[in-house]
């Protein structure tokens, strides 16, 4: 088997992993906090339980109860809820180094943005998670952390201003994937080092016949509500890797605030619905304004690229893809690391250009994508007359 398929194949193996991994732990997330919130107490209920319910699924019913304090006996098989987390952060951070630490140049650095070394660039990207967990921590454990609103603001804040960074730092592209990272590292951060290591101590404590402390359970649940809320905005950061136009533009930070907003206040929505009150339906269209404001902002801040006067001939735009693009888009691409042209796209014969061309102005002229980096140093003039030739019909030969 050629090397080149069968990293293709690892890195598709590693991925699948990956986002089945997620789907689990996102799963698991959205289960509990509903059933939580469905919660009821009745006076029936031994006093240790906070509340039960009903469920029913799969041709049966399901009593569900929570205890928060001490219950009666340790049950001797209990299920634990953690390597839905863990499979997630492990394999999506072999997926990041195979697509944007082995091959930086590419995906990771964009010269007009800054000019980083590969190491730097590398160094940067990993090191950058690793503090954002320690100051995100921390920050819940401060007094900050000991009110919901004031810690939502000051986290959504640093949040932000972590994405406004990544921007100027990095490709859009390697940004956009490195907010995800990060709060993702933080959430199975929040897993790792605080959940399981809470909740293991509770259950030694029961074992041991001593009173857990209720703070560790409190901690916990808190934990579990941040993870809850993140999980959209960090699927989304996931998902805009396929949609240039997310992070190409000058506003590209301020489009991923507007989503966060939007984020958090659907999966409030919701959360409101579990515990059987009425949602507030005015939370929809309140989501729905930062969104638009999200594709607006796309729209003012891609680059202004005036087209080239004049009739553009076929053979003069041939000639700037075969050199610019078609390194990559062939049969068998020239490019060091690129073994089968990108999503299937070629554009080594006129017929192809010439049937792809809306797709080449919307990568090589609209949002400026492509090249990946620019490494084929494709420049203002030659984009411009792409948009021009685009503009006159796009005609063929």
């Amino acid at each position: 088997m050629p090397l080149g398929l069968l990293t293709d194949w690892v890195e598709l193996l590693v991925r699948w992993t990956h986002v089945i991994a997620g789907i689990a732990w996102i799963g698991s997330s959205f289960y509990f906090i509903a059933l939580d919130a469905s919660l009821r107490h009745a006076p029936h209920l031994d006093p240790r339980v906070k509340g039960e319910t009903w469920q029913v699924h799969g041709g049966g019913f399901y009593q569900m109860q929570k205890f928060v304090v001490v219950p009666e006996f340790m049950p001797e098989e209990l299920t634990w809820f953690k390597w839905e987390a863990y499979t997630t952060w492990i394999f999506g951070f072999v997926l990041l180094m195979m697509v944007y630490y082995l091959h930086p140049s590419v995906f990771l650095i964009d010269p007009a943005v800054l000019d980083l070394s590969p190491y730097d660039a590398v160094v940067i990207g990993a090191a950058s998670l690793v503090a954002g967990w320690v100051i995100y921590d921390q920050l819940c454990k401060s007094w900050i952390g000991q009110d919901t609103p004031r810690l939502a603001t000051v986290g959504f804040v640093l949040l932000v201003a972590a994405a406004f960074g990544y921007t100027h730092v990095f490709s859009g592209r390697g940004a956009f994937i490195h907010v995800g990272a990060l709060v993702g590292t933080i959430m199975v951060g929040n897993v790792f080092l605080l959940i399981i290591p809470n909740q293991t101590i509770v259950v030694r404590d029961l074992i041991a016949g001593r009173t857990p402390d209720p703070k560790l359970g409190e901690a916990a649940k808190q934990r579990s509500v941040h993870n809850n809320y993140l999980t959209l905005p960090v699927v989304f950061t996931m998902l805009s890797n396929h949609y240039a136009f997310t992070y190409t533009g000058r506003w590209s930070w301020l489009v991923l605030a507007a989503v966060f907003i939007a984020s958090f206040l659907v999966r409030h929505w919701f959360n409101i619905k579990h515990t059987g009150a009425k949602p507030d339906w005015r939370l929809w269209p309140a989501a729905a304004v930062p969104m638009l404001l999200a594709a607006g902002l796309t729209l003012l801040g891609q680059p202004r690229l005036r087209a080239a006067s004049g009739t553009v001939a076929f053979a003069d735009v041939q000639s700037i893809i075969t050199a610019k693009c078609a390194i990559c888009h062939q049969a068998h691409p020239n490019y060091m690391g690129i073994t089968e042209p990108p999503k299937g796209v070629l554009l080594d014969t006129p017929a192809h250009i010439v049937a792809l061309a809306p797709q080449i102005y919307q990568q090589a002229v609209a949002t400026r994508a492509m090249p990946l980096a620019n490494l084929t140093q494709i420049t203002d003039d030659q984009r411009a007359q792409i948009a021009a030739w685009v503009k006159q019909g796009a005609k063929g030969p």
